[in-house]
């Protein structure tokens, strides 16, 4: 019997995890069975952090420890700045980190996997000051301190970028979104990274994998060409005419639906309110009702609804964030969703090696290659 075929393993179960659920049990979107949204209203990144890789939301001295332990591993190596120096100023962030975290698997190896919640919490300290580091020595040609006192990732990423301590508001608005990003279960970019770690390979390759598959535009990258689409239009009324225009174009237009949900991304009421709150306080009059009118071109024209990365542009574009670094903030985020995922293969490891129906020729006779 022919099997089904299914374009990107479309409604294929390919495992099991305690992780994360997307649009099951009455809730969008849950982590360890806690729902998003109580998640952004009332933790921090590092409780989310905490919560996805070890199980349960920390106690108070579990969560000081662990910011301590988080600040502790702030450094960048000599060997790896020198690595960082040498990446072209013109390269995709997401190449630098690509390139940071295999270089670092070399220098601070992973060896027995019993170390492997200390790689994870080595890279989600680390990728911040990575990232950080490269684009200010290329950008304002400085060799920056990547060892903040800040007690938050968001606050550390921030305080780095601008030279300075960030604003309550920024650093929390950030945060937040670090928080929507963390985890999504079986995503591209996390089955690639358990796809790795099925051949009992180490987090650093995993986790290199990881981003791989998410600097792909159609995984990752869609808050950046949010920005671009965004950036075009002067008023609502231009974006509603722009969007129309480009959608009998039949144009590409990122940003609105997704492959897991049907009606609605759950994340995206929480980044469109962060977009509306930041929009008030620098006073820009133009980008959210931009934003707003082409998602209600997409919804009616399309039925399409904005997902999580289409007002997170706006949000990290109203904090100074470079557009560039949109996807980067991904990585420095979901990190944590990939460092679970690769540890809970590890504990109940077998091969991923799914099946293909083959439809190239039928058997051929050999032909010698002087009747070709």
């Amino acid at each position: 019997m022919a099997t089904k075929k299914t374009g990107g393993l479309a409604g294929v179960t390919a495992g099991a995890t305690h992780i994360c659920t997307v649009g099951k049990e009455g809730a969008g979107l849950t982590y360890r069975g806690y729902d998003i949204y109580d998640l952004a209203d009332n933790a921090s990144f590092e409780e989310a952090a905490f919560l996805l890789l070890h199980g349960h939301l920390p106690t108070q001295s579990e969560l000081d420890d662990y910011i301590a332990k988080l600040k502790s591993n702030r450094g960048l190596p000599d060997a790896l700045k020198n690595v960082l120096e040498m990446i072209p100023a013109d390269a995709p962030p997401m190449d630098v980190l690509r390139t940071g975290v295999s270089f670092l698997g070399n220098i601070e190896p992973e060896g027995d996997f019993s170390n492997q919640q200390n790689v994870a919490d080595r890279l989600l300290a680390i990728f911040p000051s990575m990232l950080m580091y490269w684009h200010r020595y290329h950008t304002d040609g400085v060799k920056i301190d990547t060892e903040t006192d800040d007690d938050s990732v968001a606050g550390h990423f921030l305080h780095l970028l601008h030279d300075e301590a960030p604003r309550e508001l920024h650093r929390k608005s950030l945060d937040t979104t670090l928080i929507l990003y963390a985890e999504h279960e079986f995503n591209a970019s996390t089955f690639a990274a358990r796809v790795i770690t099925g051949t009992l390979s180490d987090m650093h390759s995993a986790v290199t994998g990881a981003i791989g598959a998410l600097r792909g535009p159609l995984h990752g990258g869609a808050n950046e060409a949010a920005m671009a689409l965004i950036s075009k239009f002067d008023s609502a009324e231009a974006a509603t005419a722009g969007v129309q225009q480009m959608l009998a174009n039949k144009d590409l237009i990122m940003g609105f639906g997704h492959r897991v949900y049907t009606t609605s991304d759950p994340r995206n009421v929480v980044n469109k309110r962060m977009s509306k709150m930041l929009a008030d306080d620098v006073g820009n009059r133009i980008l959210y009702p931009v934003s707003e009118a082409v998602e209600t071109v997409m919804w009616d024209e399309k039925k399409l609804f904005a997902n999580a990365d289409f007002f997170a542009a706006s949000v990290y574009h109203f904090m100074g964030i470079p557009t560039y670094l949109f996807t980067p903030i991904f990585v420095c985020s979901r990190i944590t969703g990939w460092a679970a995922h690769i540890m809970e293969q590890r504990a109940d490891n077998k091969l991923i090696r799914p099946a293909a129906d083959y439809i190239g020729p039928s058997l051929q006779e050999w032909i010698p290659i002087d009747n070709r």
